[in-house]
């Protein structure tokens, strides 16, 4: 009774409900953050390594203790290593880059119409392709090689990028701010062991990216003539003109309905 009192009468009202309300908000981003990605295998590891270190404490097993107490007075170091991924990402979304700049309502329509004009004909012709469109977070940092142009997205232009006989037809197209700015680029490639040994390069790109930044990866398959968007490191398959054009409003939807509310 003596120690219930004890805690009322140390417990600060105001600062520590407070102090509860942001770690569980932490907790909650950091579910969100990776929720569907090999970080949550990892961290199924570690709480079977932490069970194992206090049963072996509980059991007299001294030197598997003792071994596990040495891996895991590194602790924060092994985060850092296994989960740099997930934190980086995190970390780099404190920067925002908005996708359209000072456009309209309408404009950013027509941007995505065009994109999906491309893409549509791109399928139908099997042309493969591999169109990166930025989004909050910046990804220069992460595009190897690449030709840097700065063009209004066009379809025409998109498709003509792609042609086989196209000396940067192998790359990827990437959009930001509302612009064409840089096709040819080489993308990180995934290392996820998980993904089908059927998806080639591009989809491999597509998924390496999108699994370090909010990018959205819009891939067309030469071989099967098929329409992939990958968002997050996960990939939706076979979309036509019409979920293609969705998925990418709904994507878009913060801002857009912005603008939309700023039109009307």
């Amino acid at each position: 009774m003596s120690g219930f009192l004890n805690f009322i009468q140390n417990f600060r009202w105001l600062l520590d409900p407070l102090d509860v309300v942001i770690v569980a908000f932490i907790i909650y981003r950091i579910i969100l953050l990776i929720k569907g990605t090999r970080a949550v295998q990892m961290l199924f590891g570690l709480a079977v390594i932490l069970l194992v270190y206090v049963s072996s404490q509980v059991a007299g097993l001294y030197t598997l203790h003792w071994i596990l107490d040495n891996f895991l007075s590194s602790i924060i170091l092994v985060i850092v290593v296994l989960f740099q991924n997930d934190i980086r990402r995190a970390l780099i979304h404190v920067g925002a880059n908005p996708f359209f700049t000072d456009l309209s309502y309408r404009e950013e329509n027509e941007i995505i119409s065009e994109l999906v004009k491309a893409c549509v004909n791109m399928a139908n012709r099997r042309i493969g392709a591999l169109v990166v469109i930025e989004r909050e977070t910046g990804i220069k940092d992460f595009l190897e090689v690449g030709t840097e142009i700065d063009s209004k997205v066009s379809s025409d232009l998109i498709a003509s990028i792609f042609l086989p006989y196209s000396p940067l037809h192998d790359g990827a197209l990437v959009v930001q701010q509302g612009r064409l700015t840089r096709a040819g680029c080489f993308l990180p490639l995934s290392q996820n062991p998980d993904i089908s040994k059927a998806l080639g390069t591009r989809h491999r790109a597509a998924i390496g990216l999108t699994e370090l930044v909010d990018a959205i990866a819009i891939v067309v398959s030469e071989e099967t003539g098929k329409i992939s968007m990958v968002v997050g490191g996960r990939i939706t398959r076979d979309l036509d003109s019409t979920s293609l054009s969705r998925v990418l409003k709904t994507l878009l939807e913060p801002r857009n309905a912005r603008k939309k509310s700023d039109h009307v």
